[in-house]
């Protein structure tokens, strides 16, 4: 909670990205990667975003979205 807390007042804003990395089909990939196949990273901190290709924006992450497919499987 702390740590949250400080990322928000002092903590990266993610305004320098490298250039898209696009991961080979078969070869293994990151969470990150996983989502869409192609990430970028923040040069100032190093952290890992999803890069959508297509719409050619950085994917904000969807913590919903994962809870509600773990629901899925389970259910499933």
């Amino acid at each position: 909670m702390l740590s949250k807390v400080f990322d928000a007042m002092f903590g990266c804003w993610h305004s320098r990205y490298s250039f898209p990395i696009t991961i080979r089909a078969g070869a293994r990939r990151n969470g990150t990667a996983a989502r869409t196949g192609t990430y970028v990273v923040c040069l100032d901190c190093g952290k890992e975003f999803a890069y959508d290709w297509r719409a050619m924006k950085v994917m904000e992450p969807n913590r919903s979205e994962s809870a509600r497919s773990l629901v899925t499987k389970e259910a499933a």
